[in-house]
């Protein structure tokens, strides 16, 4: 069994939308990671939603200018981050590769996850398409912590809804709540 720990940043606009990928960042047990940028994410829709402007834009390679008529947001192609701007297509192979490539019946790790995999999901298109192998749900972090009775976790730092920074902190927590449960609960 080998655990891959991912975050997703997304675009909700509500049930008669997909809900649209905007980044991914997976890690794996090992600290093998993988961080990819949706090119295909609407950038128009995004740049309307306040939150993810205050939230998500920052850690993206986008240039966001007030015009007229409104905001315009481009890619910024000159950004060190916009290496990992790739296409919808692109990003599932990639995926597809990280976590089955990762060892033997991979199990995905993720906090408040429910979102996240119907994201993932989507990246092959339906819940049933997905790839052979390819983990059919994901392990809900917070669960276990409130299991355990909702322990104050390590601190994410100051980069949150960073997809990348996001993943490595679930790994973080994962591993120290496996310590925790060690020392504190009871056999």
């Amino acid at each position: 069994m080998s655990n891959i720990f991912y975050d997703t940043e997304f675009l909700e606009r509500g049930h008669k939308y997909p809900i649209d990928l905007i980044s991914i960042g997976m890690v794996s047990e090992d600290d093998k990671w993988l961080y990819l940028i949706n090119k295909d994410a609407p950038l128009d829709e995004i740049a309307k939603h306040e939150w993810l402007r205050g939230n998500v834009v920052p850690y993206l390679p986008l240039n966001i200018s007030i015009v007229p008529d409104g905001l315009q947001i481009y890619w910024n192609e000159d950004h060190p981050l916009y290496g990992a701007v790739v296409p919808r297509s692109v990003i599932a192979d990639c995926v597809k590769d990280f976590v089955l490539g990762s060892g033997i019946d991979p199990k995905l790790w993720a906090w408040y996850g429910a979102y996240d995999h119907v994201v993932l999901a989507q990246l092959f298109n339906t819940m049933a398409e997905l790839p052979d192998g390819f983990p059919m749900w994901t392990n809900d972090l917070k669960q276990e912590v409130e299991r355990v009775g909702d322990p104050r976790l390590p601190s994410k730092g100051n980069k949150e809804h960073d997809a990348l920074e996001d993943a490595r902190w679930v790994k973080k927590c994962y591993d120290w709540l496996k310590e925790y449960e060690k020392r504190y609960t009871r056999v």
